[in-house]
């Protein structure tokens, strides 16, 4: 059986796959570039998705370890933070503007996942 600290271990690696990726299309996007100029897309998808199944498994993996099950509300806030962070490889190419805010609005999305998973509010 995978130990409580593996699975965070994967966690946080998970994590850190999904902001690399996004910090990296955020960071060609606010500079001018297009998603189809964009020379490491395919490294930084393929970061990005094994980050989220990372996150994905290992986190429901730590929930079953802690026999916490699914009372909590924070969890479906958590899951929906993922769900969005999922979705925002696509936000920086299809409106620019959004790019520049990108560099924020992501690690406090992360900051915000994490604050739930601590101290589960609700």
């Amino acid at each position: 059986m995978i130990s409580y600290e593996l699975y965070k271990l994967f966690h946080v690696s998970g994590i850190l796959l999904i902001m690399v990726a996004l910090g990296g299309a955020a960071a060609h996007a606010f500079s001018g570039g297009e998603r189809r100029q964009n020379p490491q897309r395919a490294l930084l998808m393929a970061a990005h998705g094994l980050g989220l199944v990372l996150v994905l498994v290992a986190g429901f993996g730590m929930l079953a370890r802690l026999e916490l099950g699914f009372g909590g509300g924070w969890l479906f806030a958590k899951l929906g933070i993922w769900l969005l962070l999922g979705a925002a490889t696509m936000l920086p190419y299809k409106f620019p503007f959004v790019a520049r805010w990108a560099m924020v609005i992501f690690p406090l999305l992360g900051m915000a996942a994490a604050y739930l998973a601590r101290f589960k509010p609700f």
